[in-house]
């Protein structure tokens, strides 16, 4: 009975096998191949894939495989490249994004300077990557957002132009599809929900099935990036990178042995790692002398554009700020402006309670994404009503005085708060070690978007 039984599931089997091999043959049961075109996103001025981040997970969270999103990086100071190698990397990469999906053409996504490197300019003279018919005819969709205007259609590739209200006005590109983004800034309207609908929108001809970071908390969430020195971008070669969970309340380590650790090459590259949904997490660059901490909000799906900007040991614009062994440095940074000015728009970033955003560190035409955190003079006082003026002259960046004490090893935690504007009151919260300034440096980097606000209950 045994044997026959055998026999008889032998025969079925075979016979299923007989039946599907056609059926695969002929395509059928085959999963279709994705119906939309790889997409790149292209920085501007002082920016990364960082500026991408947000958008990226969107574009994931509505169907969007991971080997179909991509950011071409450079030094938009242009001391380590030239304007020509900036193109012809977007060559090679577009060829490595064709050889891996199989698509014909890409979609390319440029933010402000990135919108130069694309369509160029007069003055100074600098071609476009779409005025050469050949690198235009390999692109399906271009999105310029907040950057150069036209009199035509660059390259003659379908466009669509997003343009911050909060801007120069009347703005276009001729032939294009121009959407204004009401209430918003230069930043935000590359990183912003609002932003996402339209690109989506142009890019596929659907409406996204959501506009919000959508979690997803199938078991580990990847995490993925790169560490850097900035603006460069180009690796911190020779650096440990560990990566510890930590306690969300605290910003302790929760144990001593890192959950993952790398050697950083040339290209910066590390990762994936497999995170736990909702937790903290520090990354730690060590390099000789200085532990370089990042602290960021938890994961709640796969993050494969996340960035670790430093700088040089002894150099960059962190090296104007004042050090000492009973003081923390901060840097804090969002792809979003604050505003200071604005009366209820106001944004609210508040470090151990102390709110460091006002018309004069943030008013809007400042475009302030980042604030470099410390007590100038090292003199124990806090004056956090005026700016820094060295720190506040650079674009996007500001520098507030204030006293943070330190203690190594830490002995405290700093509670950083962020509410602002599009939240609905949601408190977005990280907290980290009071790490000494002297042989430590601490950035903290907080969502652009709301975490919670949106996303279905």
């Amino acid at each position: 009975m045994k044997l026959k039984r055998c026999c008889t599931w032998t025969v079925l089997i075979a016979a299923l096998l007989v039946w599907a091999a056609p059926a695969m043959a002929d395509g059928k049961g085959q999963k279709a191949p994705f119906p939309h075109n790889p997409v790149i996103f292209v920085h501007g001025s002082s920016g990364s894939a960082s500026q991408f981040e947000s958008q990226a997970m969107r574009f994931a969270g509505n169907g969007y495989p991971k080997n179909y999103l991509y950011a071409h990086e450079y030094d938009s100071t242009f001391v380590v490249n030239t304007w020509a190698d900036v193109h012809t990397r977007l060559d090679a990469l577009i060829d490595q994004v064709l050889a891996a999906t199989g698509a014909e053409k890409v979609d390319i996504m440029a933010h402000s300077l990135g919108t130069v490197v694309m369509m160029g300019n007069a003055v100074p003279p600098r071609p476009g990557y779409l005025q050469t018919p050949e690198r235009a005819a390999r692109v399906g969709h271009y999105v310029s957002i907040d950057g150069q205007v036209g009199t035509a259609l660059p390259g003659g590739v379908p466009t669509l132009a997003l343009w911050a209200s909060h801007g120069t006005a009347g703005r276009t590109i001729v032939g294009a599809e121009n959407v204004i983004l009401e209430n918003q800034t230069h930043v935000q309207a590359a990183t912003s929900a609002e932003a996402f609908g339209h690109m989506y929108q142009f890019l596929t001809g659907n409406a996204p099935k959501s506009t919000a970071v959508m979690p997803d908390f199938c078991g580990h969430i990847s995490v993925s990036g790169r560490a850097v020195l900035f603006p460069q971008n180009i690796g911190v070669e020779g650096a440990l990178l560990q990566i510890h969970e930590i306690g969300g309340a605290t910003g302790q380590r929760v144990c001593n042995k890192p959950a993952a650790q790398y050697t950083i090459t040339a290209d910066g590259n590390f990762g994936p790692f497999k995170a736990k949904p909702g937790r903290n997490y520090e990354f730690v660059l060590v390099r000789e002398g200085q532990e370089h901490h990042f602290y960021k909000e938890p994961f709640i799906r796969d993050d494969h554009f996340v960035r670790l900007n430093a700088s040089p040991l002894g150099g960059g614009v962190g090296a104007n700020m004042d050090f000492a062994d009973g003081q923390s440095n901060l840097v804090i940074a969002r792809d979003k402006e604050s505003w200071g000015d604005q009366g209820v728009q106001n944004t609210i970033l508040a470090v151990n309670g102390v709110n460091i955003v006002n018309a004069a560190t943030c008013p809007i035409v400042k475009r302030t994404t980042s604030f470099f955190v410390y007590d100038l003079g090292s003199d124990g006082a806090s004056s956090v009503e005026a700016p820094i003026p060295v720190f506040h002259a650079l674009a996007f960046i500001t520098g507030v005085d204030l006293f943070i004490p330190a203690a190594d090893p830490p002995d405290n935690r700093i509670r950083l708060t962020l509410m602002d504007r599009g939240g609905n009151g949601t408190m977005q919260v990280i907290n980290v070690p009071n790490w000494s300034s002297t042989s430590h440096r601490i950035s903290v980097q907080f969502n652009d978007f709301a975490q919670w606000d949106n996303i279905p209950r």
